[in-house]
């Protein structure tokens, strides 16, 4: 979803520009940028916000934060992940995000974190890092490795027990898409007990039935130089979390020198808790406009 504000501002003052030379009055073409860079009031325009979602999910997840922020004149884009591998999904947010005129604020939930971590790297226009309830990977490390550094986990269980794996066409030889188990019985043991708790069971069902796969391969596939060691960045931790244990979920942020914001809720702070998400995002596209 993008509402481009500011692009039609600076259409609009463009438009009033032609009009005062068609009248013979000389417009500055300095002048028309400065006017359309603060017709809301401010010194720099406002950054866009790009929404990058994990696993299991899709760029649905980020509605009720979405919303907010769209609401406080933000233009929000929401890409899809496809949920690949660390490279291809971080060279695919890399290419959408060189068409992004201006500042950008990126934002990853879980597996979003890595994708982000990779492809903010050498980008200028990318000023803060947001993580909720996400991996922040230095280099070399990889989802399994960080899912097995602090105990706690759901995800470092017996495969079988949670997931459903499902090979996909040209898949590499071992390789198969998993998705969280929803058992017979309407427990929904994979995705409600370790992804979605917390989250109503109306809405569990339903994200459970959208649920987008993830290629067990990226996985292990490791990471690249992270940009948040030279991006400033702000973390959410959500203290009962199963995916990500919170205790790795604040080490990775301590690491990585993050604005915390502790919350009390599971790895879907992003649909159980959207006002606290998008408190930090705010914060950190305040911080990107005086940059």
């Amino acid at each position: 979803m993008r509402i481009r504000g500011t692009r039609l501002r600076k259409s609009l003052v463009l438009a009033a520009a032609c009009a005062l030379a068609a009248a013979g009055v000389a417009v500055p073409a300095t002048q028309v940028v400065a006017q359309a860079t603060t017709a809301k009031g401010g010194d720099a325009p406002k950054p866009t916000i790009v929404l990058v979602h994990g696993a299991w999910a899709d760029a649905s997840s980020w509605n009720p934060v979405i919303s907010r922020l769209q609401h406080d004149g933000y233009t929000v884009d929401a890409p899809p992940n496809p949920l690949r591998g660390v490279e291809y999904d971080a060279q695919s947010l890399k290419n959408y995000l060189a068409t992004v005129e201006g500042p950008i604020v990126l934002v990853g939930h879980s597996y979003g974190g890595v994708v982000i971590t990779n492809a903010a790297a050498g980008n200028p226009n990318v000023k803060a890092l947001v993580y909720d309830d996400a991996y922040i990977p230095a280099e070399g490390e990889t989802v399994f490795q960080i899912n097995a550094a602090k105990p706690g986990s759901c995800v470092t269980a017996d495969p079988s027990t949670f997931l459903n794996l499902v090979q996909y066409p040209g898949s590499p030889q071992g390789d198969y898409d998993a998705y969280l188990k929803v058992a017979p019985n309407g427990t929904y043991r994979g995705f409600a007990d370790c992804f979605a708790n917390g989250v109503p069971r109306a809405q569990t069902q339903l994200l459970a039935a959208g649920q987008r796969p993830f290629a067990v391969s990226a996985g292990s596939e490791p990471t690249g130089t992270p940009a948040w060691r030279t991006i400033p960045s702000w973390a959410v931790v959500g203290t009962a979390d199963h995916v990500i244990p919170p205790a790795e979920l604040l080490a990775m942020a301590t690491r990585a020198q993050a604005h915390v914001t502790e919350v009390d809720a599971g790895h879907l702070s992003l649909i159980t808790r959207p006002g606290v998400v998008t408190d930090v995002i705010l914060d950190a596209a305040r911080a990107a406009g005086r940059s």
